[in-house]
């Protein structure tokens, strides 16, 4: 059945425009002048109202294991919410540890995904184990499997963790394959000094857990790892979760340099601050336990974060979506930050939060698009049948009112947890429709989606590189 999204100002990352978008099947067929006159079976009225690209979440983690529990959100809780969000897919991190077979960490991620996804999805893989066969596997994954991003963690050592020769080796093999790494920029073996002497000392609250992990390791560790990645012949590198001034200066530099280095943020680190929800009183601040953490509100990271934004040093805006229920879950670090699960929920707010900063003059609208949307497909191998209005593309589609409103609460959202991160925020604008592959899944405050409607994508190199 044909649809026509009419009387709407289509928005993508080079200009908005008064247009109708014609969807016939999965694809959008036609983006016409609205005065252009056609006849379908069914019309949408986009009146007053933002046409968008359905958003690209590059960074989540449904039903991960972390800590002695797991991740609250399944795949099916978890996509539902993102749908209700405005975002029409997910990149989820399938997990190899240390002394397992990468190949085996992504059937599992294949097995928690298939046929429970509301909204289509892809993996990226994280590497625990650099090896011969880990090596081998990155480029079976890349030539078979579609899977062209790879992360690795300088922190969490004896979980995560890889050395600057594992990582250089990964790297190497990235360059050679045309993959992407990530990296999860964090210096974890001095971090694990500052937190076991913050436990020796008795500080236990969890406002320590932003503590013991500065920003200067943050920065330190973001350097080493453009410096690696230079090593290894500009091997493609993207900083995840970037939180502070310094880490985003490296990331600067290398960008000035015409260095293949991007980075993304968090909602997180442009709304919340180490002293007002992390050092919320009592045990309130587990809430906001995430790693890299929350800065502190008398330093210059938000501020610098929006300009990223809006300079492209800052290239994406993902969640890092790691959701755990207070009870039960954040109250396993009770009398022991490090004990604390680390994550939090975000994927059916990202787009919302992200609008605020158009609303509050932080963001144009083609920026709002770039970085939730259009940015993540190219930089992912998504593009262009995700993240742009465009004939021939995925009808994934939002129609967004930037006259309606949006307050975050817990009794509201539909993600998987007993509390938000974003208690009673109050949004300048609001998601109306969304459409997925031609289906509308969110129409009129009720949810038409279903699970099993998400499919697998096999994703390309990324489109993204200089």
């Amino acid at each position: 059945m044909a649809t026509l999204i009419k009387g709407g100002t289509v928005v993508g990352p080079t200009g908005s425009h008064r247009a109708d978008v014609l969807v016939d099947g999965e694809k959008i067929v036609a983006v016409l002048d609205p005065s252009y006159p056609v006849t379908v079976e069914h019309t949408i009225d986009a009146s007053g109202k933002y046409v968008i690209p359905g958003g690209i979440d590059a960074h989540t983690h449904m039903e991960l294991p972390f800590g002695g529990t797991a991740a609250s959100d399944t795949f099916e809780t978890g996509t539902r919410a993102a749908a209700w969000g405005g975002t029409t897919t997910i990149i989820d991190f399938a997990v190899q540890r240390t002394g397992e077979v990468v190949q085996d960490g992504l059937a599992a991620w294949h097995r928690k995904a298939d046929g429970n996804c509301h909204i289509d999805y892809a993996f990226h893989m994280i590497l625990g184990g650099v090896d011969a066969d880990a090596l081998k596997a990155m480029d079976q994954l890349v030539g078979d499997e579609g899977i062209t991003s790879f992360k690795l963690f300088m922190a969490y050592p004896g979980v995560f963790y890889s050395d600057d020769g594992q990582i250089l080796r990964a790297m190497q093999t990235a360059r050679d394959n045309g993959a992407m790494i990530m990296m999860h920029a964090e210096n974890g073996i001095a971090i694990d000094v500052l937190v076991q002497q913050a436990l020796a000392r008795g500080e236990t609250d969890p406002i320590n857990h932003g503590l013991t992990r500065p920003a200067a390791l943050e920065a330190e560790a973001t350097n080493r790892a453009i410096a690696l990645a230079s090593v290894a012949s500009d091997c493609p590198l993207y900083i995840v979760h970037l939180s502070a001034s310094k880490a985003l200066e490296a990331v600067a530099e290398a960008r000035d340099a015409g260095r293949n280095v991007f980075a993304e943020t968090c909602p997180q680190y442009l709304y919340l601050t180490l002293e007002d929800q992390l050092g919320a009183p009592g045990f309130e601040g587990a809430k906001w336990v995430c790693s890299t953490p929350l800065r502190s509100k008398h330093e210059s990271h938000q501020r610098d974060l929006w300009k990223g934004l809006r300079s492209n040093d800052l290239a994406v805006v993902s969640t890092d979506h790691c959701p755990f229920c207070f009870k039960d879950q954040k109250e396993l670090g009770l009398g022991d930050f490090s004990k604390i699960p680390n994550g939090i929920g975000g994927v059916e707010h990202r787009v919302d939060l992200l609008y605020q900063g158009v609303v509050d003059g932080q963001l144009s609208l083609e920026r709002w698009v770039e970085t939730i949307a259009t940015t993540p497909a190219r930089m992912f191998g998504l593009y262009p049948q995700k993240g742009i209005v465009a004939p021939g593309s995925d009808a994934d589609l939002v129609i967004y009112d930037p006259n309606g409103r949006t307050r975050i609460s817990a009794e509201t959202h539909h993600m998987n947890m007993d509390h938000s991160a974003y208690e009673g925020y109050e949004i300048a604008g609001h998601v109306d429709t969304v459409m997925s592959r031609g289906e509308v899944i969110v129409a009129d405050g009720t949810y038409h989606g279903r699970k099993g409607h998400g499919r697998y994508l096999k994703r390309g190199l990324s489109s993204y590189l200089v």
